[in-house]
């Protein structure tokens, strides 16, 4: 089916709503989230303070707007690295892992956005949940198969635990392994995913805020060591 045809207002308010996003993005890697001024993009736009709330309709809504697409585009790069040949788990856990990361490293001023420290008096939109899951959904399907060790019983009883509790989280699992919604191996998927999503927050959060500086040590050779471990302990 022919895609709809944009009448050239609507194309107009596109164009400027894009170029309005790339000014705050300028702003963001510049200074930061505190950086980010609607009047000084007016400014440099030539608008009024009144017409950019015409496409905006505050700090938090273009905020909003550049965290939804921030944790869109992380999931397209997690989904192609998901998709390229069939290799054995631990593999495709590595790919993952390095998708994340090279994302991360490329524009760090966007991971800080959605993973850095909160801005205060902010709340992020509340569809950011379904995309922040998106981004970790093909983990998902990495450990669902896993054998985890003794001692991450507690973790996995504590996962299962929680898809039982919240229907949310069982679809979510169910969507991207197609296990049934509560059950050990649910609980394994979500110990896996969660572990390892705190590995990657934890290194490429450091590294992205430059916390390894002159310490003699690769954060790449860093993180594939951990996501190594991780997956020994997951018997991948």
């Amino acid at each position: 089916m022919a895609g709809e045809v944009r009448s050239p207002r609507a194309r107009y308010r596109e164009q400027n709503r894009a170029e309005i996003k790339a000014a705050a993005l300028q702003q963001l890697a510049e200074g930061g989230v505190q950086a980010v001024a609607l009047t000084r993009i007016a400014k440099d736009m030539g608008l009024s303070g009144p017409a950019l709330y015409r496409y905006f309709a505050g700090r938090d809504d273009l905020l909003g707007e550049l965290i939804r697409d921030a944790y869109d585009d992380v999931a397209q790069a997690i989904a192609q690295a998901d998709s390229g040949p069939a290799e054995d788990a631990r593999s495709t856990l590595h790919a993952l892992a390095g998708a994340y990361r090279s994302w991360a490293v490329a524009q760090p001023h966007r991971y800080l956005l959605i993973q850095g420290t909160p801005l205060p008096g902010y709340t992020a939109p509340s569809d950011t949940l379904q995309r922040a899951r998106a981004v970790l959904g093909p983990f998902l399907k990495v450990f669902a198969a896993g054998a985890p060790a003794e001692a991450l019983r507690p973790a996995v009883a504590e996962m299962d635990a929680w898809a039982r509790k919240d229907d949310g989280v069982a679809d979510w699992v169910a969507q991207h392994t197609g296990l049934p919604p509560h059950g050990k191996a649910t609980g394994i998927a979500l110990a896996g995913t969660v572990l390892a999503w705190s590995q990657l927050h934890g290194t490429v959060g450091l590294e992205v805020s430059g916390h390894y500086a002159g310490m003699g040590h690769q954060a790449s050779t860093l993180l594939t060591a951990q996501i190594d471990t991780l997956a020994d302990s997951f018997g991948l």
